[in-house]
């Protein structure tokens, strides 16, 4: 499960970048100069420096200490910083977004850096760098078989510009709803040049299957989420859009409207009990990589095993940023917080109320009381949420004669295949959900009549 320091979240494709220096020549604009300034402190490690040109909000939660911590965590996955290669800008209503793309030494990663109308920072992310890349179809998908429409998700402020992938046919077909990690997804849920939800949606469709995907709110609306981010919960962060997809499901011609899946990956397949409960005439759930073990857990399960993973940080760096994480999660499993506590104080930088709703909700006591089929899958190679985590479903739902669990040995959180220890940087690497993941899920969907 990824969350704002687990950078390789988003990926951009298809746009040409013209090399750093030649750009500033151009655009000595005051924004474009401090993006450069900030860069060069971050990598100087003087975060004071970065602090004064952020806006009273961005201060606020995103303090120095805090920004050092973001930052060696970004150099503890991609490696120590190289060199700034390129820079662009673009608008976003009132908004101007400079990306710095920096040179790490295992991944590129650009620096997204927000400014207003004042030149000040109001926003400040890591996310995997645009290149051109070109999407392989998977030889499992049948392009011919399927047709992709541009559909909108809701009808209020959060409008979500999705794909519905529909068979080609009369219909009805049943239909699949996927449902993104924590992060700030797009609808494939992309990832360096990977694209496992799109890879999922045209092989279930090549299947007779269709399947409706959406940029997840906090990617659409990054900077109204952020500016919200005190009263954020699951609630607004997934589960509304989840109901508003079924909704738009509900009214699509061809959907065979008593045949409704939801698919939920890494936390997504987490909220699928709670999400089966608020939508009960949904047909079936779906689980991939879906956690049993708390968020605090699995960010010091994470950060142990990444740090092991990882030369390039000092071990007394590593010993203090964990003991920072360690004295953040044992507030949160102390519940030694509350509404007023600092999101500094708290693992991710995230809310108390956020944290307060995770900790209200536990997905597999929620399960017990599903009425529909769930289909259980995992990854055995997976070091984000593992088979720990899978046995957790087996132990609490052994019960249940309505799920059916599968163990995958050579796939990772990404449903793909590799060998030995899995790494962030493996997500780099192109590759395609294994074929007979598409299979099972077919199969299994089309055993739910």
């Amino acid at each position: 499960m990824k969350k704002t320091f687990y950078v390789f979240v988003l990926v951009c494709v298809g746009l040409c970048l013209r090399s750093f220096s030649d750009t500033i020549k151009e655009n000595s604009s005051e924004k474009t100069k401090r993006a450069d300034i900030l860069i060069d402190s971050l990598s100087d490690g003087k975060y004071a420096d970065c602090v004064k040109y952020f806006d009273k909000t961005m201060k606020s939660a995103l303090p120095t200490d805090k920004l050092e911590s973001v930052w060696k965590s970004i150099i503890s996955q991609a490696g120590s910083f190289k060199e700034k290669s390129s820079v662009r800008d673009e608008k976003s209503g009132a908004y101007t977004i400079i990306y710095v793309t920096c040179k790490f030494k295992l991944a590129p990663l650009d620096a997204k850096i927000v400014f207003d109308k004042e030149n000040n920072i109001a926003g400040l992310f890591f996310v995997p760098a645009k290149e051109v890349t070109t999407y392989r179809v998977p030889v499992y998908a049948k392009p011919d078989s399927f047709v992709e429409t541009d559909v909108i998700i809701g009808s209020n402020e959060w409008k979500l510009p999705g794909t519905l992938a529909l068979p080609n046919g009369n219909g009805p077909f049943p239909a699949v709803i996927l449902i993104h990690g924590s992060g700030p997804q797009d609808r494939d849920e992309s990832i360096g040049p990977n694209k496992p939800f799109k890879d999922i949606a045209i092989g279930l469709a090549s299947r007779g299957i269709a399947v409706l995907r959406y940029e997840k709110r906090t990617k659409e609306y990054q900077q109204k989420m952020a500016r919200s981010s005190k009263t954020i919960t699951l609630k607004e962060e997934i589960t509304d859009d989840v109901l508003s997809a079924c909704e738009l499901l509900r009214k699509t011609d061809k959907i065979d409207t008593r045949r409704i899946i939801l698919l939920g990956h890494s936390m997504g397949g987490m909220l699928i009990p709670r999400l089966g409960i608020l939508d009960k005439n949904t047909s079936g759930l779906i689980i991939m990589a879906g956690n049993t073990r708390s968020l605090e857990d699995l960010l010091i399960d994470q950060t142990r095993y990444i740090f092991s993973n990882n030369n390039e940080i000092p071990q007394k760096e590593k010993d203090a940023q964990l003991a920072i994480l360690l004295k953040q999660t044992d507030r949160i499993k102390r519940k030694d917080y509350d509404l007023n506590t600092a999101e500094s104080e708290l693992p991710l930088g995230v809310s108390p109320v956020y944290w307060q709703d995770l900790q209200k909700y536990n997905p597999t006591e929620t399960a017990k009381d599903l009425k529909q089929p769930l289909l259980i899958l995992q990854g055995d190679r997976d070091y984000q949420v593992t088979k720990l985590d899978f046995e957790g479903w087996q132990t609490n739902l052994k019960g249940k004669n309505n799920v059916e669990y599968k163990l995958y040995p050579k796939l990772n959180h990404l449903f793909m295949e590799g060998q030995g220890k899995s790494t962030p940087q493996e997500y780099s690497l192109e590759n395609h959900v294994a074929d007979y993941i598409i299979n099972d899920i077919a199969g299994w969907i089309n055993k739910q009549k």
